[in-house]
């Protein structure tokens, strides 16, 4: 039976203990790491905690759950899979963050795995998606650590609520079923969707803006039938460089509460070439904000009234 075991590291302009408090909470992922698409806690307890992740490996979407032992006194993370997905027949490793300085550290991030049935054509899959996710995610850890001073003035959130006279199931539906968008939404010019695993789906899309120019924007989404779908996108519209996101829905005395919520990271290298000379990080916020939220509040619009419709 054959393990592999490596190590990836990198180091980093930023405090180790800024950079454990990073990797530590988990609810970040999908901002920081550009693999990683939904993290949900299951268990949390004294320095334990138990994970479910969705991520993309060599392009294609996994999830799969995790239990983590913090150490912040040794500023070490130990990862365990419960359940791979195959090919992976077992996966684990180590965070190790090491200072070098007061203001810098060194990450070590290791890892140990083995292949269903051992066999050669599914190590050598992992070993290719381990050794380009851990890139990837190092670099994007090293580069969010470092632009951390920059952050709160291009990375922000924000959110749009309808309340719907229905239930959360049938509004839930509507968003759920984003196949049929290109038929029920007018700014959906066409539709590329997908749900090859139950509850991880795949949606490419083109859209309609205010000006009627259009983009195509692809997301893989989390389904959690009928409250919550989380989503990531990984085609982007040029002024962001990260767009997540989440349909909520939640039931009151009045019907549902639908909400749908963004987080962008915006990318300030397009800002005058896409909005022209000028244009300043304030403007290039509004413009995004008011370009989700437009196309935000229609869909909420449409799912209100197809789940009052229903009843």
């Amino acid at each position: 039976m054959t393990t592999r075991q490596v190590e990836h590291e990198i180091a980093v302009d930023a405090p180790a203990a800024a950079v454990y408090r990073l990797i530590a909470e988990v609810e970040n992922w999908p901002r920081i790491f550009p693999p990683t698409i939904y993290v949900d806690h299951v268990e949390r307890g004294a320095g334990e905690e138990r994970i479910r992740i969705w991520a993309t490996a060599n392009g294609e979407a996994k999830n799969w759950s995790s239990r983590r032992t913090l150490d912040p006194e040794n500023l070490r993370i130990t990862f365990r899979q419960e359940v791979s997905t195959p090919p992976v027949a077992a996966m684990g490793g180590t965070w190790i963050i090491e200072p070098l300085s007061t203001a810098s550290a060194r990450i070590r991030l290791l890892h140990d795995y083995r292949a269903v049935d051992d066999d050669p054509e599914g190590l050598k899959w992992i070993d290719e998606a381990v050794d380009r996710n851990s890139r990837s995610e190092l670099a994007a850890l090293k580069t969010n650590v470092e632009r951390a001073h920059a952050a709160e003035e291009i990375t922000f959130s924000f959110e749009d609520t309808v309340q719907i006279t229905g239930s959360a199931k049938d509004a839930y539906d509507f968003v759920n079923e984003a196949g049929l968008w290109v038929e029920r939404l007018p700014h959906v010019a066409s539709v590329r969707f997908s749900e090859d695993t139950p509850g991880l789906q795949t949606l490419e899309m083109d859209t309609r803006a205010k000006d009627g120019s259009t983009h195509t924007t692809k997301s893989y989404r989390v389904t959690f039938p009928p409250y919550k779908i989380a989503y990531k996108q990984v085609t982007l519209p040029a002024l962001m460089t990260l767009h997540t996101g989440c349909w909520t829905f939640a039931e009151n005395e009045s019907g549902v509460a639908a909400t749908s919520q963004h987080t962008v990271v915006l990318n300030t290298e397009n800002i005058v070439k896409i909005l022209g000379p000028g244009a300043t990080v304030a403007d290039a916020r509004e413009y995004v904000r008011s370009a989700l939220s437009t196309n935000s509040r229609a869909t909420l619009g449409h799912a209100k009234n197809y789940a009052e419709n229903k009843r």
